[in-house]
């Protein structure tokens, strides 16, 4: 049994999905991979008319992740794709965030030891890491400026599905850093309410969180978070929607694990569990892959300072 993951968007804001949710003639979704790979993780935004989706790609056979672009037009024909960065660790989750008028990506890739903050150098293939964020490898972190500081929704590796079932939460001054972490770690317990699942966003004054419902299965449904209390001592939230697969696209109702939105977008992702006469073939290209050394990443346009691979500051989380 494998997971194959479907990504698209729908052009309506988070906001709007959040009252009413993506009907199935709305969705556009990214090419097919085929059967054995897929794109999965969607963010995305919009600049000159072009519509950027930056999406984890995986591949059975290499089992590792980078992250690719799909552009569309204002009229969503597929214009333009193709790698927008690798590294030698798996990557996924490309959650994009400004500041101070750059661009950033803060992909998960726990299996580097740690997480990187990557700064746009060219538009949407050439990245720069530029600062590694607290000490712990945070998965799937989510970064929101909210009320005068910046806060890292995350979660953790660690056994027992540990990465499932504790919400961990930072704050910050600066994007770079240093980041504290919060007092009641962890906020959340429960593989209801704990592995964050797309960008967070304000509705009617409130931070709201998607969060992924683990407790079925991994990344079975999205659970949306009402923050009503945050500050680096106290924390409290409660879940105000779900959101389920459905019948959004045929062959794709285990699971959706992302909902992340920018401007008038919205994307999202969709989960289709499948037992193929395959996957033992599949899983023996992998290990001979490794053995010959061919799962190796391209790291097209990326550039890593080693400084960001010493020990972080005992201050940071």
């Amino acid at each position: 049994m494998f997971d194959i993951w479907r990504s698209g968007y729908l052009r309506r804001p988070l906001t709007e999905v959040m009252d009413r949710p993506p009907r199935p003639d709305e969705i556009v979704w990214l090419p097919d991979r085929g059967p054995h790979a897929f794109y999965a993780d969607p963010f995305g935004l919009e600049r000159d008319g072009v519509l950027t989706v930056f999406v984890e790609a995986f591949d059975y056979r290499v089992r590792r992740g980078d992250i690719h672009y799909c552009q569309y037009d204002a009229d969503d024909r597929l214009v333009g794709q193709g790698v927008a960065l690798a590294e030698p660790w798996h990557l996924s989750y490309p959650t994009l965030i400004e500041d101070g008028g750059e661009l950033y990506m803060l992909p998960e890739a726990y299996k580097s030891g740690g997480l990187i903050l990557y700064r746009c150098r060219r538009f949407p293939d050439d990245w720069e890491a530029v600062a590694r964020l607290g000490a712990s490898p945070a998965i799937d972190a989510t970064v929101v400026r909210h009320d005068g500081r910046w806060w890292m929704f995350h979660a953790l590796p660690g056994p027992d599905d540990r990465a499932m079932r504790e919400l961990h939460l930072a704050w910050a001054e600066r994007l770079t850093g240093p980041w504290t972490p919060h007092a009641g770690r962890p906020v959340m317990s429960g593989f209801q309410t704990s592995r964050p699942g797309g960008s967070a966003f304000v509705h009617d004054g409130a931070l709201h969180l998607p969060v992924q419902d683990c407790a079925p299965a991994y990344g079975a449904a999205v659970n949306l978070l009402r923050i009503d209390v945050l500050t680096p001592q106290n924390f409290a939230a409660t879940v105000v929607r779900r959101f389920e697969p459905g019948d959004l696209a045929a062959g794709f109702s285990d699971g959706l694990h992302t909902l992340s939105g920018a401007g008038g977008v919205s994307f999202l992702d969709l989960k289709s569990v499948r037992r193929d006469r395959a996957e033992p073939w599949l899983k023996t290209q992998y290990k001979l892959r490794r053995a010959l050394g061919l799962n190796g990443s391209r790291r097209t346009g990326v550039d890593v300072h080693p400084a960001l691979f010493s020990p972080p500051s005992a201050s940071q989380s």
